[in-house]
């Protein structure tokens, strides 16, 4: 009995297969959705693809992704240029933005320093944080990489290279989440709440 194989088809499954997260059976699922659209509508789909890789780009100033040479937070003039939170990855900037409550400036490692998976210092953006503190404009330096080991170990990293510079240095305070429960809560977490705990 001959197998049921239509090349195309295949070919649109695997692409669908080599993003994060996405297994086999979603991957035919997404094709079979674009197979259905309108030949209009798949153009545009392909085409925002095509488009967004070629356009999109690391900003020349904190690293975060632009389709400019500068992104729009360091083009902006109501920005405070005296902080700078370090984040690992460009979705953690739209993630402070969704909060209205950061104003400073970012800094997009794009990536944490993980022996394990062969990435050290020179892998992240670290040199290009290091030429933005060559004046004096920036007081402080926001760590806000992840709460995992990798995250911790490349925050300890930086901070050692900044403490020379005079410039503070805070963490970002990690703990319970609302409507969370302490007896489920790690050790860690509990550790952190304590330490980030605030007067009321």
């Amino acid at each position: 009995m001959a197998s049921y194989n239509v090349a195309p088809l295949e070919e649109l499954v695997d692409q669908f297969a080599r993003l994060p997260g996405i297994g086999k059976k979603t991957a035919q699922r997404l094709s079979f959705f674009v197979l259905g659209l309108p030949e209009g509508e798949a153009e545009k789909f392909a085409d925002a693809i095509v488009e967004a890789h070629k356009k999109i780009h690391s900003c020349k100033i904190c690293q975060n992704l632009t389709d400019g040479e500068i992104c729009s937070v360091c083009a902006s003039g109501t920005r405070d240029r005296e902080t700078i939170c370090v984040v690992e990855d460009p979705r953690d900037v739209m993630a402070f933005e969704r909060t209205g409550d950061y104003n400073g400036l970012y800094h997009v490692l794009h990536g944490v320093i993980s022996p394990m998976d062969g990435v050290g210092p020179d892998g992240i953006r670290i040199k290009e944080l290091l030429a933005r503190l060559n004046n004096d404009e920036v007081k402080e330096v926001i760590m806000a990489t992840n709460p995992t080991v990798e995250g911790e170990a490349t925050a300890m990293y930086i901070s050692k290279l900044l403490k020379p510079l005079g410039i503070k240095i805070s963490r970002l305070a990690y703990g319970i989440p609302v409507g969370g429960d302490l007896q489920y809560a790690d050790e860690v977490t509990l550790s952190r709440a304590l330490k980030g705990r605030n007067q009321i």
